[in-house]
């Protein structure tokens, strides 16, 4: 049984229409209380109904959204995510304000620095006093149940993502895989998110050519 709807953590405060090189879209500005972090959703389609709806929840990164940095794969997640919705006609990219796993753009930068001299990203956070990973999904949940999604096929490699919409009452169907190619900036990174954080990205050490059923593939920059 789906639980009541929990008071939102975040509001829908304004709406427009974001015309991109895959689709026109439309943008959502979230607001987090009053005055609080300003989080995204960009929706295409009808996402009524019961069909499961395409989803990608996506933390931000700068280095790797907007300066295009080959050490992470979120940027070309980002882009994969946004192809597949479009390719889709019909789906949900959230974009939340959880720079460096939570850790913010400074501490991000000084954790850089770390594994510059050798520290894995698990392990350059932790020697900084900061956990591994803090993300907060809440407001992710609190944002699909504005946008009206109940059920969702989520892109992801990340199981916590999952957990975390069930606990709030957020049906996912189907994990749909996210993966990009490796490159040697990012293959020890990608390698300690498996081992380390668990997340599922058995498939990279398959032919990068060929992604696994099902999955989101992108071979583009990052």
């Amino acid at each position: 049984m789906i639980p009541d709807t929990p008071e939102p953590v975040v509001r829908l405060r304004a709406s427009c229409r974001l015309p991109t090189s895959w689709a026109q879209f439309r943008l959502h500005g979230f607001e987090e209380g009053e005055g609080g972090l300003e989080h995204l959703a960009l929706t295409l389609g009808d996402l009524s109904g019961e069909a499961p709806v395409l989803v990608r929840i996506h933390s931000e990164c700068l280095t790797g959204d907007a300066l295009f940095s080959l050490r992470c794969d979120c940027g070309a997640q980002l882009q994969a995510a946004l192809e597949a919705i479009a390719a889709e006609g019909r789906g949900v990219l959230l974009y939340l304000r959880q720079e460096g796993r939570g850790i913010g753009l400074l501490n991000k930068i000084r954790a850089y620095q770390l594994q510059d001299e050798g520290a894995d990203t698990v392990d350059a956070n932790h020697r900084l006093g900061l956990p591994a990973d803090s993300r907060d999904y809440g407001m992710a949940a609190a944002m699909l149940q504005q946008l009206g999604v109940r059920s969702l096929r989520l892109m992801t490699n990340n199981p916590r993502k999952i957990d975390a919409l069930a606990e709030r009452g957020i049906e996912v169907a189907e994990r749909v895989p996210l993966r990009i190619t490796p490159n040697p900036h990012n293959a020890g990174y990608l390698r300690t998110k498996a081992l380390r954080l668990g997340h599922l990205l058995a498939a990279l050490d398959s032919d990068p050519d060929q992604p696994p059923p099902g999955a989101v593939a992108s071979t583009s920059r990052g």
